[in-house]
């Protein structure tokens, strides 16, 4: 990722829009000291085009995200932290701000916002934050958001999650993380499926049998997800944790970029 660089642009959205805190990265002269006189915090006064230069960012913490399914595979959680750890880094080396959704409610900015990132993740541990992101108020209006996760969830939970996040308005991107075998059903023969997160088991006496249909189960889910998307002008990209990384990286970069 050669030639990242800042996205500042003069010009439409220049108009004051709302005061922030200062924060590590920020040069002092943006200080605006009147306002901070009347508060034991410093602020600046952010514009439009500022504002819409904040990407927030989640990844699903809960169990079904820490399955993989052979031992050389990486954990679908940990593939997605790696993926939301190095967009950010794109991010803040190209001069923005990037916060997480759910977190301690402040953007990070300079070379300090990526640290402060993995450690925000780290506070969100094991299975908080469940399958989809929470409301969060703190999201500045017009910024960019990126959801990753399996987003297995049932699809009225997933359109419900996108559309409050949508109606801010911000804009946004889904990342769905899945492991292989949950492409392929790989399987042979007397199968117990047992879920991660307190679904009861299912037995399957012959999973060969099933392997089309769950794949067109698959298939229609993520055209639903798709559509979810488009219908608030987001975007969905799909990534499995046996391709590189950096496919989805790319992909992730250019989706993010203003057009």
């Amino acid at each position: 990722m050669q030639g990242v660089h800042g996205r500042r642009r003069a010009g439409q959205g220049d108009a004051f829009w709302q005061y922030r805190p200062f924060l590590p990265g920020d040069a002092a002269n943006r200080i605006d000291w009147r306002q901070s006189a009347r508060s034991d915090r410093l602020f600046i006064r952010e514009t439009e085009w500022e504002a819409a230069q904040t990407v927030a960012v989640w990844r699903d913490a809960s169990p079904s995200m820490d399955w993989r399914s052979a031992p050389g595979l990486p954990p679908k959680r940990e593939r997605a932290e790696l993926l939301l750890l190095a967009t950010a880094s794109l991010l803040l080396r190209g001069g923005e701000r990037v916060r997480l959704i759910g977190g301690p409610g402040r953007s990070h900015a300079g070379r300090a916002g990526l640290e402060a990132l993995a450690q925000g993740l780290l506070l969100r541990g094991d299975g908080q934050g469940g399958g989809l992101p929470q409301p969060d108020a703190g999201l500045p209006r017009h910024a960019r958001v990126l959801l990753i996760g399996d987003f297995l969830s049932p699809l009225a939970e997933v359109q419900h999650a996108v559309a409050r996040l949508a109606a801010l308005p911000v804009h946004g991107h889904l990342l769905q993380v899945l492991d292989p075998a949950e492409e392929t059903l790989p399987y042979l023969g007397r199968i117990r499926f047992e879920g991660l997160e307190a679904e009861e088991p299912t037995l399957v006496p012959r999973v060969e049998g099933i392997r089309a249909l769950y794949a067109e189960r698959l298939r229609q889910h993520r055209a639903g997800i798709a559509a979810i998307a488009a219908a608030v002008g987001w975007g969905f990209l799909t990534h499995r944790t046996d391709q590189p990384p950096e496919q989805a990286l790319l992909a992730l970069w250019q989706a993010l970029s203003p057009e």
